[in-house]
């Protein structure tokens, strides 16, 4: 169902944001991009009406049923605006900053336009997040069976998206930024930040948070992504869940190797990692989801997205006894395992790169490794 604009609303409540895309724009005035891709981003503001509590709860999103869609009762569309330039772009933000905090959110696989546009405007609004959204969307045909056409996509898309956050950081406006991924969307945040790093030899310093729910990143390559990132990178929060099916089949079809949303972060040599690596792993294990792959519980539990809103985005780190997660979640902060609501670590900054050498068995050379030869640094290797 695509998102058609919807005048007169009636809803609860409403929210603004910026999207950029590196979508194509579409040729059916009853959707505004396709899933396929385009040689130049598009910015976009978008008003998005969101139903009263009457008529949802937490962590939903009421999906039109038909079009036009029923504001009071559905998420709809209520304004769209093409931005020519990236004086607009600035000028949006100035107008609906809220203390220069910026919220860059990049969706996952098999979402369409609308699915981003509508599931980031539910966790704006249920997260309680004081900053100014900004979605990116990347090429996805939304289609169980384009994984991989959804994969190269991703890769496809990561100069616009480091450019994306390259023009948010020199924006004066700008006090901080936090980039929000989830699922395949972490692989383009990640190696988007990476790509900065190495072009710039850090990642830009506004960027500060780094937020990956079910991220569907192979673990070793994760390892390296980190390490290449240098030493002065943004603070990590990683939401995860060993029952994530939608993980366990991407495990399945990229050669068995464990996707990084899927780990248990008690378990070594994980924790040891994480703990080096000062990273904040969240377990939503335990939490109850109305997704049935489980891979979608940081957007539909109520006890998450507040979190999310109250604590993360505004570079506040869990290293306090006075955050409460909420009956079933465990918090393993910096690899430290505490009771639900009693969460303290320390942070020290490391390296991970043992985690793909514990993480990988001996195998023998492949073709490739010896056409590179054993003097080749893995710095200059690409993934």
């Amino acid at each position: 169902m695509a998102p058609v604009l919807t005048t007169g609303a009636t809803g609860g409540s409403k929210v603004d944001m910026l999207v950029v895309t590196s979508r194509v724009p579409s040729d059916d005035p009853a959707t505004l991009f396709t899933g396929e891709r385009s040689p130049r981003p598009y910015l976009n503001e978008i008003t998005v009406s969101i139903p009263s509590d009457k008529y949802r709860k937490a962590g939903s999103v009421q999906w039109p049923k038909r079009l036009p869609p029923n504001p009071e009762t559905e998420f709809a569309v209520t304004n769209v605006r093409q931005l020519n330039s990236v004086e607009d772009g600035r000028s949006w933000f100035r107008k609906h900053t809220v203390g220069g905090h910026a919220l860059v959110f990049v969706h996952g696989f098999n979402n369409r336009y609308e699915d981003s546009v509508f599931r980031f405007a539910q966790i704006v609004h249920d997260s309680g997040a004081q900053v100014a959204p900004i979605l990116f969307t990347w090429p996805s045909r939304a289609s169980v069976f384009d994984y991989n056409y959804d994969k190269e996509s991703t890769n496809y898309s990561r100069v616009a998206f480091e450019q994306t956050l390259r023009t948010l950081a020199k924006d004066p406006d700008v006090k901080d930024i936090t980039v929000m991924a989830h699922s395949m969307g972490t692989w383009l945040a990640v190696e988007s930040l990476r790509q900065m790093a190495i072009r710039d030899g850090r990642v830009a310093a506004k960027i500060d948070n780094v937020i990956l729910a079910s991220p569907d990143i192979d673990v070793d390559v994760f390892a390296r992504q980190w390490t290449e990132m240098g030493e002065k990178r943004p603070q990590f929060t990683i939401f995860v869940s060993q029952d994530d099916r939608a993980l366990a089949a991407s495990r399945f079809i990229s050669g068995d190797v464990q996707r990084l949303g899927a780990i248990n972060p008690a378990d070594e040599p994980y924790r040891t990692q994480l703990e080096k690596a000062g990273i904040t792993v969240i377990d939503l294990t335990k939490v109850k989801s109305g997704d049935r792959l489980n891979h979608g519980k940081f957007a539909e539990s109520p006890q998450v997205v507040q979190l999310i809103g109250q604590r993360l985005v505004t570079g506040q780190t869990l290293t306090d006894s006075n955050v409460s997660l909420g009956q079933g979640i465990t918090a393993v902060v910096a690899g430290t395992v505490s009771t639900v609501g009693k969460v303290a670590a320390t942070t020290v900054a490391a390296p991970l790169t043992v985690l793909e050498q514990q993480n990988q068995a001996p195998k023998k050379p492949s073709k490739l490794d010896r056409t590179l030869g054993s003097k080749t640094p893995s710095s200059e290797l690409s993934y």
